[in-house]
């Protein structure tokens, strides 16, 4: 017997944009749908490919909502798989259990969101599945949900749903549910299917351990593919699970070397071959680039003034307006021996720049670089004009080189 299934989590419907609003002429209606797009991609391919079931581990939602239209949608979604008998089991993460108003929509017959009080076991005969999971109370759970998880059905083929940082320590995403790889594979479960780490990682094969990653990219610390993994089972054994990419909007980070240039053309023209390729990977969907220039180049000071992203946005509307620059970080350095090694008056001026550089931002200037940037429009998250100290770095690496050219 052969049987299909889709394993999907961190849909995040409807989540709002990280600052991108602020930004002259960035395509915010593109990046706005791009979660309910890349749901509905996601019930196209489970009717495409014929799945048997869809497994969502948790965060359907994205955190609390004024109105009824992000639960309406995503019902609807839902009940395209269900009208198609095509069964869907769904557990709650740490953002559904934030959301009051979508909690009281009754889902469609046929979707069936797991319990959490408990650990619940639903048995699917025909498909000879049991699946076991329990869904987030609220929106912190700290304990290890899996020591109340029970052993496996007999003759069945089990799945366990989780919504769990798993090992991991630090990093974006907080310490929910924690648990190791030693707690699942205790439980002797055929397949994990795994939610709330963003970035798809296959834990294990032997049993498979799988976080498919998020539906959708939300920011640009989200880059690349991303989908649901499609799980193939013959005689009891998975036999392939493949990453199936269901991404509306995708984001990218790209590298041009500038070393050697000395116009300003010359560097740009580094650019565009890094932007055509990402371009290229994104397969006609809309794309977010932050460029980093990096290399040793006469440019170094002349690239940090005003209009280098602008000219850079110019340079990708020219190759696609699907391509936007969402930001541009320079990791340049200056041709010439650095003027910290001199041994004259501009040498200890060098110097002294460079340690009143390093210093903490507050130490040195008081409040007001946090006054001033407060000032601005709202940057995305992560930006580096965010940090004053990155904002003051960058001061200094702009005086040095214009000190040293003369």
């Amino acid at each position: 017997m052969t049987i299909r299934f889709l394993h999907a989590a961190d849909i995040h419907l409807d989540s709002p944009l990280r600052g991108l609003e602020a930004e002259l002429g960035a395509p915010v209606e593109l990046i706005r749908g791009a979660t309910r797009r890349a749901l509905g991609r996601l019930v196209d391919l489970a009717l495409a490919e014929d799945v048997d079931l869809l497994l969502i581990a948790g965060d359907i939602y994205d955190g609390d909502w004024q109105d009824f239209g992000t639960g309406l949608f995503f019902a609807a979604q839902m009940a395209r798989l269900t009208r198609a008998g095509k069964p869907v089991l769904v557990l709650r993460g740490n953002h559904d259990a934030q959301n009051r108003i979508t909690r009281t929509l009754r889902l469609p017959e046929g979707v069936r969101l797991l319990d959490h009080r408990r650990p619940e076991t639903v048995e699917l005969p025909a498909l000879r599945l049991a699946v076991h999971g329990q869904s987030f109370a609220e929106q912190e759970i700290t304990e290890n949900l899996v020591r109340g998880y029970p052993r496996p059905v007999a003759g069945l083929f089990n799945i366990g749903m989780l919504h769990t940082c798993l090992e991991q320590v630090g990093g974006p995403h907080p310490r929910y549910a924690a648990c190791n790889r030693a707690d699942l594979l205790a439980l002797d479960y055929d397949y994990w299917a795994l939610g709330h780490i963003h970035t798809r990682d296959v834990v294990c094969e032997a049993p498979w351990i799988v976080f498919p990653g998020n539906l959708q990219g939300r920011h640009i610390n989200e880059p690349g593919a991303k989908g649901a993994t499609l799980v193939t089972v013959r005689e009891g054994r998975v036999v392939s699970a493949e990453h199936r990419t269901v991404d509306d909007f995708r984001w990218a980070r790209v590298t041009a070397d500038v070393t050697g240039c000395d116009t300003e053309a010359a560097a740009l023209a580094q650019v565009q071959p890094a932007l055509e390729a990402a371009l290229d990977a994104a397969e006609g969907r809309g794309l977010a680039v932050r460029v980093t220039l990096e290399g040793s180049t006469i440019l170094y000071g002349a690239l940090a003034s005003a209009g280098l992203k602008e000219k850079i946005l110019n340079e990708a509307r020219q190759l696609s307006p699907l391509l936007w620059i969402e930001g541009v970080e320079l990791r340049t350095r200056p041709r010439h021996p650095p003027l910290q090694d001199r041994c004259d008056a501009l040498g200890a001026l060098a110097r002294r720049i460079e340690a009143c550089a390093d210093a903490p931002p507050d130490d040195l200037l008081g409040e007001w670089p946090s006054q001033l940037l407060g000032k601005l429009p709202p940057l995305p998250e992560n930006h580096p004009l965010n940090d004053p100290k990155t904002v003051l770095a960058r001061a200094r690496d702009l005086l040095l080189a214009r000190l040293a050219e003369g």
